[in-house]
């Protein structure tokens, strides 16, 4: 792959991510949050499932590590997004993405008693407690407010990266060699099933639902654009430049949102939110510090 196609590969990946946050933050002004996120899942499995259906022949669980990934993605990493949708009511696209840029130092977290070979050593242990210590700047939680909605959207949000970090993890641990389109696919149907069931334990109603041109939209947009094409462009990416290359577009995501947020949704973002995130970022680079030192040698010996 060409450098010029690398980078412009990296930065489609980056503005699809980073425009998902604000999209769902004007979607929820029109649709209830589970049914938003049960209609975004249901039309990004049938388009990869389409897809897949005419391009392999290994497009369905055929094994009980298939079954188990499909169940992991789509109970935690399909699920949990329904839970994300419900936080993001209270909290900006900006905050929420912030958050989101936790997710590699959550997936260490989780990683290290779940996947033996891929253990917390020494300086890990430093990233992770920055890590942590900036989510906190950015929650900020406040025993005397703890049911001001904003700190609760936060919470949530955090709650269910976690959950769905913790269904990237159990794929796996489940060592499936089911094709990643098609296990998203039926990860998809699961939880927006899971999403679904959850809407009417809340009474959540289609009646409720503002069909526009715009809501219609931003639920394709949603589903083609960030739950199909954005993830198979993102595993492209992946694929060719490794997984610590990819991850670095969780860093610049926030900032395409928070750039969003501001111009077209008149989101405003606390000075101590922007801190967390630094501190965050921080955390990561000394998390991957080995990584990062062996790219930074590897580019090295290109100009020698």
């Amino acid at each position: 792959m060409s450098r010029n196609r690398t980078v412009g590969l990296f930065l489609l990946v980056t503005l699809l991510f980073g425009s998902a946050f604000p999209a769902v933050k004007t979607g929820l002004s029109f649709i209830p949050p589970l049914i938003f996120a049960a209609t975004r899942s249901y039309l990004a499995a049938a388009l990869l499932l389409a897809y897949v259906g005419v391009t392999t022949e290994y497009w369905y669980p055929r094994s009980r590590r298939d079954v188990t990934a499909v169940l992991a993605g789509g109970l935690f990493l399909v699920g949990g997004t329904g839970v994300g949708f419900v936080a993001q009511q209270f909290i900006t696209a900006g905050v929420a993405a912030i958050i989101f840029s936790l997710a590699p130092i959550i997936t260490a977290v989780l990683a290290w008693p779940l996947l033996p070979a891929e253990r917390l050593v020494g300086r890990d242990y430093v990233g992770v407690v920055l890590g942590f210590i900036g989510i906190v700047v950015v929650i900020r939680p406040d025993p005397t407010g703890l049911l001001d909605p904003e700190l609760v959207g936060k919470l949530l949000f955090f709650g269910a990266l976690i959950v769905v970090e913790l269904g990237a993890v159990l794929i796996r641990r489940s060592r499936t060699s089911m094709p990643i389109p098609a296990l998203t696919g039926w990860a998809m149907v699961l939880g927006g099933t899971v999403h679904v069931v959850l809407a009417v334990g809340i009474g959540e109603s289609i009646a409720n639902i503002q069909v526009t041109p715009l809501s219609v939209a931003i639920v394709l947009y949603l589903s083609v654009f960030i739950g199909a094409f954005g993830l198979v462009i993102y595993l492209v990416l992946m694929g060719e430049v490794g997984p610590l290359k990819a991850n670095m577009t969780t860093y610049l995501t926030p900032i395409v949102a928070l750039a969003i947020g501001f111009v077209l949704l008149g989101e405003r973002i606390h000075p101590l939110t922007l801190v967390g995130f630094g501190i965050i970022v921080a955390g990561f680079a000394l998390l991957e510090s080995r990584e990062i030192s062996a790219e930074l040698v590897k580019y090295r010996s290109l100009f020698r």
